[in-house]
């Protein structure tokens, strides 16, 4: 049976640390991963998220990625917002779509 992933809403605060020193952004790789960590808590499974672009260091900068998770339909797309910027982490949301990109 393929099921429906239940959107998640605004999952917050995970911390990231800023890739290099100064550089203001958290590496593409970085976000994905914490973005699985984060929904694998929710869902009790490891999902596979792929974000196409480093996030900007800055609160309300945002970057669209995309989860796809085993046995559930279709391709789902998640919005990652930094909420908070302290020092060399920075905070965000994760926001899962209501329906499949596909």
């Amino acid at each position: 049976m393929v099921r429906r992933l239940v959107p998640l809403a605004g999952v917050p605060a995970v911390l990231l640390a800023l890739a290099g020193c100064g550089t203001g952004t958290v590496a593409k790789a970085d976000v994905a991963t914490a973005a699985e960590d984060l929904l694998e808590k929710q869902v009790g499974q490891r999902p596979d998220v792929t974000c196409p672009d480093d996030l900007e260091a800055k609160v309300g900068a945002t970057t669209r990625c995309t989860v796809t998770l085993e046995g559930f339909e279709g391709t789902y797309g998640v919005t990652v917002t930094v909420t908070h910027v302290d020092d060399d982490r920075a905070r965000f949301d994760v926001q899962v779509d209501t329906e499949p990109l596909d």
